[in-house]
This record gives C-alpha cells, sequence and structure tokens, in this order.
C-alpha cells in the first residue's frame, strides 16, 4: 500500500510539480476509496463519488492555506460528498433508483473479506456493516480507520462537524448497533438455523434492511438456542486495529466535469475513462488548469491505452460475482408451531430516558454491564484507567480516570489513552485525606504528563468547595492559568445532608456557581444524597426518588453541564441505601427514577 505522502509533498503539489501530485493522489487513493467504500457499501455509486471527491482535491488544492491540514482537509471533502450521494439518492424519482444497486464487481465487504483475507470475527465484522443504518456506515467508514491507525479522532471530528463529545456519542451508539449486527451474522450463520428463527425470517427477501436487523435480534436476545451468540464477542476495535486499507479495485467511470474558472468564468470539461494511477501528464493538466492556474482552458482526457505499463498504478480486479444476497438454508424438518403466549400479562416496561449525559459511578457487582444497559447510561467510569473488571455494554462509553499521583506513568497513562475515548478525568478528590491526598502543587506538577496524551482533560474533582474563592479548586485553576496548562472542563462532586425538598435547589446552585467562577463545561461524577455525620445517614425511598427527578431535570436543562453519573450503580451491601440497582435488571427506586431521566 502507498505511503501516505508528507507536507513537502503536497506544498510540492500545490505548486504544480508533477510528480508530486502523482505522488499524492497514489498515496490517499486508498483511503478515499475505503471511506467510500465503507459508507456507500460497495453500491454503484463509489466509483463516480471517488472521482468526484479526488478532482475535487485536485481543483481546490490551490486554495488550501495549511499543508499540514491536508488530510483533514481531503478526510471533510470525501465525508461531504458521500453525504451529497446520500441526499441525491434520496431525492431522485424511484424510476431513477433500483432497489440497493450495486455494482457486482466492486461489493465492498466481499472485497475486504478477499484483499484482507478475513476470517473468524474479523469477517463476521466485515459482513455484519451491511446491516447497518446508513448514517452509521458513514461513521463507520472513519472509525475504522482510527481504529486501524490511519486517521485520528480529530480528524473524525473535523470531518463530521460536531463536537469532540458527540462524536464519541454517535462511535459509541454506532459501536453498539454493530455489535447487534455481529448476533444476527452470527444467528442467521447457525447450521442448522434455530427453528424459531426460521418462523420470525417468513417473507423476508434476504436483503439487509434495518428492520430485519432489529427484528432477529430481538428473537436473539430472547431465545435460549440464539442467546449465546451473543456471548466472546471480541471487542471490534480490536478486530479492526492494524488492518490494512484496501487498494483502489476499479477505474472509475468516466464523466464529465464542469467547474468555474476562478477568474476567467470559463470551464474545463473531463470526459473519457480516467484509471486512478492517472499519468503525469494527465494530472498535471488537471491540477494547472484549475487549481493553480484558475483559467478556463478544456482539458480532454483520453484513455491511456498510450502510456507505457511503468506509468500506471496496478489495479486489483475484484471477483465478478454478484453483491451477496443472503439466502436461508431449506428446512431439516417441519416447522414448529410457534410456542404460546403466557394468558398472563407482562408488565409494562419502565420508561427508560436516553440522553449523552447521564452516566454512573461503578464499582465491581455482579450484573454492572446489564445494569448499565438498561439504566440508559450513555457512559461511565470506575476510578481505574482501564474497565477491564467492569467492562460496559456495547454503546455505553468508558471514561478513564488518574487517581493520583503515583498512577502518573507512561503505562498507566498510555493505558488510559488506549482505554479511553478521547477524554480523561484528572485526580480524584486531591482535597481529601484517604483519596488522591495532593496538594495543589503536586498536582500541578504532574498535569504536563497528562496533556501529553493528547485527551481532552477534566480538572481534578474536589470533594467540596470547587465555587470558593481560594479553595483548592480555585488555586488549582489560577495555578494552571499561570503555566499555560490546559483544563478542558471542570470535575466536581456533591453530597447534601440536606434531605428536604430544598436538596435539589442547593445541588443546583453549587453546580452553577461552579461554572459561573470559571466559565467552562462542567461534568458531575459523583453526586448524592448523604449524611456522613449524622442521622439518619441516607434519606428515605420518596425522599431519593424526588431529589433523582429532581436533579436530572435541571441538569438536563443547563447546556453547560456536559455529564453527570449517580453514585453510584451497585445497591448492593452497604449501598442499598442509595445504589441504582441489586443485579443486572432489578433497579431500586432511585434507579427506576434515574433510569427515567432524560
Amino acid at each position: 500500500m502507498p505511503e501516505q505522502p508528507d507536507t513537502a509533498t503536497v506544498v510540492a503539489a500545490r505548486a504544480g510539480d508533477p510528480d508530486a501530485v502523482d505522488r499524492l493522489v497514489a498515496g490517499y487513493l486508498p483511503l478515499v476509496y475505503t471511506i467510500v467504500g465503507r459508507a456507500l457499501d460497495g453500491h454503484a455509486d463509489v466509483d463516480d463519488v471517488v472521482q468526484d471527491v479526488m478532482l475535487r482535491v485536485l481543483r481546490n488544492l490551490g486554495d488550501l492555506r495549511d499543508p499540514a491540514a491536508f488530510r483533514s482537509w481531503l478526510v471533510a471533502i470525501t465525508v461531504r460528498q458521500v453525504r451529497e450521494r446520500y441526499r441525491a439518492r434520496r431525492g431522485a424519482p424511484d424510476v431513477l433508483l433500483p432497489d440497493d444497486v450495486r455494482d457486482p464487481g466492486a461489493d465492498f465487504t466481499d472485497l475486504a473479506i478477499t484483499q484482507l483475507e478475513l476470517s473468524g470475527q474479523r469477517r463476521e465484522t466485515a459482513e455484519a456493516t451491511r446491516w447497518l443504518d446508513e448514517d452509521n456506515r458513514e461513521l463507520l467508514s472513519l472509525w475504522w480507520l482510527e481504529a486501524s491507525g490511519e486517521l485520528t479522532r480529530d480528524e473524525i471530528v473535523e470531518a463530521t462537524g460536531v463536537t469532540r463529545q458527540h462524536a464519541a456519542v454517535r462511535v459509541q451508539r454506532m459501536k453498539g448497533q454493530l455489535e447487534t449486527a455481529r448476533v444476527v451474522v452470527r444467528a442467521l450463520a447457525a447450521d442448522p438455523l434455530c427453528p424459531e428463527l426460521r418462523v420470525v425470517l417468513t417473507g423476508w427477501d434476504g436483503h439487509p434492511t434495518p428492520l430485519w436487523r432489529k427484528r432477529i435480534a430481538r428473537h436473539t436476545r430472547d431465545c435460549r438456542e440464539c442467546a449465546p451468540a451473543w456471548n466472546g464477542l471480541v471487542a471490534a476495535e480490536r478486530l479492526l486495529a492494524g488492518m490494512a486499507l484496501i487498494p483502489a479495485p476499479f477505474a472509475v467511470k468516466g464523466a464529465a466535469l464542469i467547474t468555474g474558472g476562478a477568474h476567467a468564468g470559463g470551464h474545463a470539461a473531463l470526459a473519457g475513462k480516467i484509471a486512478f494511477g492517472m499519468s503525469r501528464r494527465v494530472l498535471t493538466a488537471v491540477l494547472s488548469t484549475t487549481a493553480v492556474a484558475g483559467g478556463g482552458a478544456a482539458v480532454v482526457v483520453h484513455n491511456q491505452h498510450d502510456e507505457p505499463p511503468a506509468a500506471r498504478a496496478a489495479v486489483v480486479v475484484p471477483s465478478k460475482a454478484p453483491a451477496p444476497k443472503i439466502s436461508l438454508p431449506p428446512p431439516t424438518k417441519a416447522v414448529p408451531t410457534p410456542k404460546k403466549t403466557s394468558a398472563k400479562a407482562k408488565p409494562a416496561p419502565v420508561t427508560k430516558g436516553t440522553t449523552p449525559k447521564k452516566g454512573a459511578a461503578v464499582w465491581k457487582f455482579d450484573g454492572s454491564k446489564g445494569a448499565l444497559a438498561d439504566v440508559g447510561a450513555s457512559w461511565y467510569y470506575t476510578w481505574g484507567s482501564n474497565n477491564n473488571e467492569i467492562p460496559g455494554p456495547a454503546g455505553v462509553e468508558f471514561v478513564p480516570i488518574i487517581w493520583d499521583e503515583r498512577n502518573v506513568t507512561t503505562g498507566t497513562l498510555a493505558e488510559a489513552k488506549r482505554e479511553g475515548d478521547g477524554t480523561l478525568l484528572g485526580f480524584n478528590e486531591p482535597d481529601m485525606q484517604g483519596q488522591a491526598d495532593m496538594t495543589v502543587e503536586q498536582a500541578l506538577a504532574k498535569w504536563p504528563e497528562l496533556e501529553k496524551t493528547g485527551m481532552r482533560l477534566g480538572s481534578p474533582a474536589v470533594a467540596f468547595g470547587g465555587d470558593q474563592e481560594n479553595g483548592w479548586l480555585d488555586r488549582f485553576m489560577d495555578g494552571a492559568k499561570a503555566k499555560g496548562l490546559d483544563v478542558d472542563f471542570i470535575t466536581v462532586h456533591w453530597y447534601g445532608s440536606d434531605f428536604s425538598d430544598a436538596a435539589v435547589g442547593q445541588f443546583l446552585g453549587y453546580v452553577d456557581a461552579v461554572h459561573k467562577k470559571y466559565g467552562k463545561p462542567v461534568w458531575v461524577t459523583e453526586y448524592g444524597l448523604i449524611n456522613f455525620g449524622g442521622s439518619p445517614k441516607y434519606p428515605n425511598t420518596g425522599q431519593i426518588v424526588a431529589f433523582i427527578k429532581g436533579s436530572t431535570a435541571g441538569l438536563e436543562k443547563r447546556s453547560y453541564v456536559e455529564r453527570y453519573a449517580w453514585f453510584g450503580l451497585p445497591a448492593v451491601g452497604d449501598s442499598v441505601d442509595f445504589g441504582l440497582y441489586s443485579d443486572s435488571d432489578t433497579p431500586t427506586e432511585a434507579g427506576k427514577a434515574y433510569r427515567a431521566a432524560g
């Protein structure tokens, strides 16, 4: 696979150097093809979109102000062109848009399986991409490249035009849908096929769609025979890491390209069949008449049969077999009559709120993974740099933390960067003995090491007094400003000993004061009602439910509050009076209130 060119090559290409132009196109074509091919899943439009992207890049290269940002700029253009094609396909008359048209020779999933020699769970994952929603296929095309080390999260954020936090949430939800799709692939591949699943599939035409993904996944969760398909799934990022880009396997089909001249108002027409691996003469002509010269000369590019073989890039010819249509195996026995449902009505499900803000503070207990999914959390943390002992469900982001100065080591910081999704929490209650117990000076001395991770950093989470003048957090923030250190958001804890109706106002007033003092987004990573030094130590059920309802409603309304986490998820042992879940699917009354939040 060609090595991606450096900044010097971009500068030279922008100046019209034909060799640099060749290297630029050859080096980045596999990246563009991988993004477009994965996003459109081998649709016949892939050819045209790749061509549009590359010609748009060449045409506008002269306008690129920062050559070092070339790759981010290229990825953003690619995503925009994919979205333009989505919109065009949606708006076209039905007669012009046959159902799921694919190029029989360019099915991307088949190509990925063939070219990368995928097997086992890697092959399952590739096949599962056919089942993703349109938006998630686009996001997967970028995240796949992040997992394999080809793109950075910052480049994904820039390409998708969302905040880093929003991108993190979208990635987690996409990963959840991908995991579900992998289970669907497994269930359909079972030999023999589950008899009850065969009944569910009555009327299915064999083409992957979101509706059938949901139906099949619902069956696998409720079916004793299919449920094991959910077990043993290796994290997708571990499967994708290190996988190479797919080489461009086809010649881009001929098209006419009309562009406005930068100065003369003319146009350039590009016709014929253009094979990527274009000759220097062709690329130089395109570049010099559009991006560099800005003129309106007409350029006609003919088939490149006159070029010596060495001047053309090798083209990988994929199999000409049609894109797969999943076929069900013939029945091996009579289809059984579906089981009768019990006459006893099932209780109505408790409403579950979904919001990117809601999270949970979690320590190890049986059922943590199921409880995180059931409560509707979008994120969680465990007071550690990894979640090895408390793995979360797909779609729920794990956020690492550096507990205290002893954890500021190369190994721990590398682990946090690997395990997290771009966000890192600072020291845990440095103002408390028995917790991080650090001086402001110690924290400031260690902070540059956290900055080196390149992650978004939350301030040390003080136990109290975050809004106080000359308090621990105030002195830390003053010191960080004086030293030019980065603190992206403020992290605080809060516990109230007043269990009356006034508790909600006291809590939200504290959060408001912290935000007003520092002018930064706020994360509340621990909060609850506990009287540590008096009696009663915990509120009654009515009090805790009322507080959860009022506090979560207030946090959701505050735009500056990015995330919050109740302390804590388990309701076992000494946490039964304030925890949320006694096992994977049994919420306390507090758990039900928190589940409904959002």
